[in-house]
């Protein structure tokens, strides 16, 4: 789902267009982001979120919301990027490397959707290296915890 970027926060950077492809008119008609941001909520159904690099997305989603004057409920997340760093040996743990070490190579990154798809696959994939059946159990084996996302 494509949202328009909230005021003040909706100026397309040339190179993060050449990252992603989403220009200004892609989003033309999209739904704002105070309107997207509840269904985005209700997706998640209070589960904590996970994101490879999340301080990065979690930052974006606290400015985003408070851009808008919109209240996040109490959320949790957890970092990909951490886990991998403590479940493989790589040379390099961006998300596509992690994604082609574990056999998922196929996948257009920097695309959201797909980009979101890697994630959650290379979790299960470090659950089922790790030998455990959910996140609790997998951020316990990595040494991490979940955070709180903190506004304002």
């Amino acid at each position: 789902m494509l949202f328009q970027p909230p005021l003040g926060h909706d100026w397309f950077h040339p190179g993060n267009i050449a990252i992603h492809g989403i220009r200004p008119e892609d989003v033309a008609d999209a739904p704002g982001f105070a309107d997207a941001l509840p269904e985005m909520l209700l997706f998640t159904e209070g589960l904590p979120l996970v994101a490879h690099n999340a301080s990065f997305d979690m930052g974006v989603l606290r400015e985003a919301s408070q851009a808008v004057e919109f209240d996040l409920p109490n959320l949790s997340y957890a970092c990909s990027l951490k886990m991998a760093r403590k479940t493989y040996e790589l040379e390099s743990y961006r998300l596509n490397a992690v994604a082609y070490a574990i056999g998922h190579e196929e996948f257009h990154h920097h695309d959201a959707l797909a980009d979101a798809d890697a994630c959650a696959r290379i979790v299960l994939h470090m659950a089922n290296r790790h030998e455990v059946e959910d996140l609790e159990g997998l951020l316990s084996k990595t040494s991490q915890r979940l955070l709180p996302l903190v506004v304002g």
